[in-house]
């Protein structure tokens, strides 16, 4: 998996402070999008087990306290990605089993398939569908476009 660009301090992209991780690769490749570059599996940079321990020593630190994680985009649900989030959502829960994980996809929740599932049954709240450039609305908080959903889980 590649990646584009990694904030360990965010406020913007889900709930409290976060550490924010935008992964490449996109399949649904909505008009407006405001991410276009990272629609391709190989821009970016690899997402190293370096990076990953770097977002899990964030997490932890108590200098600035986190709520949790926000994986966006990119989609983190497209087929090659979904491996390597698997494990990293995993990982979250085991040490950080206090922090949220936030995610962003295109797809909607009752059709994505088993190994799609299976990273949804680790997370918080899940963001989906496609960006609708005729439903924006820029009041929208943590989406886009009205026809995208927020679901939380736990």
């Amino acid at each position: 998996m590649n990646y584009h660009q990694y904030y360990p301090v965010d406020v913007v992209n889900g709930s409290g402070t976060r550490c924010t991780l935008f992964v490449s690769g996109c399949l649904h490749q909505c008009r407006g999008c405001y991410n276009q570059s990272t629609w391709r599996v190989d821009s970016g940079q690899p997402f190293t087990p370096a990076v990953e321990d770097q977002i899990m020593a964030d997490l932890k630190d108590q200098r600035i306290k986190r709520q949790g994680l926000s994986l966006s985009g990119g989609d983190p649900l497209h087929p090659h990605n979904v491996p390597c989030i698997l494990r990293l959502v995993k990982r979250v829960r085991e040490e950080c089993p206090d922090k949220d994980i936030w995610l962003w996809t295109g797809y909607v929740l009752n059709e994505l398939n088993e190994e799609q599932q299976a990273v949804i049954n680790h997370i918080h709240v899940l963001v989906d569908g496609k960006f609708e450039q005729a439903l924006y609305d820029p009041a929208l908080i943590w989406r886009g476009s009205h026809n995208q959903v927020i679901h939380y889980f736990r």
